[in-house]
């Protein structure tokens, strides 16, 4: 089960309970079923909204709780450590990124109009970054929109976006100038009921079966000016600022999961037999898992300075990048080993190791990929 942290009090236990009592009567039975339509059913999104799952560290102006990120890391770990990955990638898109650059950048009015529906289901956030052609290259973003007036009318697609399907509103990454690079980067709040927005597809992944992935389509978009989140030119810098806790949300995913395949595998070995005693009588699988404890242990003890001093507005983007490589890539080291125990039945869907391994890989490429993380890490030598 999950370790006992000092970084949580009183309060964050009250909550987790909370939070594990949701996922077993809301998302446990259920789960299945969205894994193989590919999508969470929308009432996940008022039901979570009712149980104060969703944006727990705004405000009660907004009609949030007024928590702070651990909350939010509590929502993170419970859905992980469950094995509900999908439900768990699409709330904390919702939660860690798209509510943070509203909370941070948004006008008065724009957190009046959105925040509130955020919070309590009836709005579901999106954030656009990628597309087809640039991957982790955000300045190389070609979506554009052009001033008319009052508006801004959007051109462009966007591939591999969270929650693309349910989506009410979009924070879309696009050029609003001619300026090179990072200076042209503006973002827009876009309302998907607007005229010449599309939905692609639903795609199909590897993991993360139940969270749905979209492409989304922009032609001739008209955008009221009033949406523009942050000053005109500004995005890549805001982009910049928000990601370390998309990082942070990443890496506590990762550990959540990773401890949810170490304890899975420990049961297993201990029950299972062979040439006449338990795989955990074999030295070989003692000394294994006893480096899977200690890379866990490690992790967690990382995980929980940063949250620490992201509470304290003091978590730099270097450490950001530092949690999201070293806890996503002990993950994929961590479930790899754990399904080797189970030999064949760990390659069965129907055994969970399985469902755990498929889920891990995206964790070492969205949010910035390994290679980024090392460049990001690099620039603070």
């Amino acid at each position: 089960m999950l370790p006992h942290r000092a970084v949580y009090h009183e309060e964050h236990g009250m909550f987790r309970d909370a939070v594990r009592g949701f996922i077993k009567a809301e998302v446990a039975p259920h789960f299945a079923r969205w894994e193989a339509s590919g999508i969470v059913d929308r009432v996940l999104w008022r039901k979570s909204g009712e149980a104060g799952l969703l944006c727990p560290q705004v405000g009660p102006e907004y009609g949030g709780v007024g928590g702070t990120f651990r909350h939010n890391a509590i929502v993170v770990e419970e859905f992980a450590y469950a094995g509900f990955a999908g439900p768990q990638t699409d709330l904390s898109v919702h939660n860690d990124v798209c509510a943070g650059y509203l909370m941070s950048i948004g006008t008065e009015a724009q957190k009046q109009c959105w925040l509130t529906g955020m919070v309590s289901g009836d709005t579901v956030c999106a954030i656009a970054m990628t597309e087809p052609g640039t991957g982790s290259d955000l300045q190389g973003i070609r979506t554009r929109a052009v001033r008319d007036g009052d508006d801004f009318i959007l051109n462009g697609a966007k591939t591999f976006i969270s929650n693309g399907q349910h989506a009410d509103l979009v924070i879309v990454v696009c050029r609003t100038s001619d300026a090179p690079g990072a200076k042209g980067i503006s973002l827009l709040l876009v309302d998907t009921t607007a005229p010449g927005f599309r939905r692609g597809r639903n795609l199909d992944k590897l993991g993360h079966l139940s969270s749905d992935t979209s492409e989304l389509f922009f032609d001739d978009v008209r955008v009221p000016a009033s949406n523009l989140l942050g000053p005109e030119g500004t995005g890549f810098a805001s982009l910049m600022n928000e990601l370390p806790q998309e990082r942070l949300t990443l890496a506590v995913s990762s550990m959540a999961a990773a401890q949810k395949a170490f304890d899975i595998t420990r049961d297993y070995v201990n029950g299972r037999k062979a040439f006449g005693k338990t795989i955990m009588d074999f030295q070989n699988t003692r000394y294994k898992l006893a480096d899977l404890k200690a890379e866990l242990s490690v992790g967690w003890a990382f995980v929980d300075q940063c949250l620490d001093k992201h509470d304290r507005h003091e978590l730099t983007s270097a450490d950001a990048s530092i949690a999201k490589l070293w806890c996503t890539e002990m993950h994929g080291r961590v479930v790899d080993q754990c399904l080797q125990f189970f030999g064949g039945y760990g390659f069965m869907r129907e055994y969970e190791i399985c469902r755990l391994y498929a889920d891990a890989r995206v964790q070492r490429i969205y949010g910035g990929t390994s290679e980024i993380m090392r460049e990001l890490i690099s620039r603070s030598l």
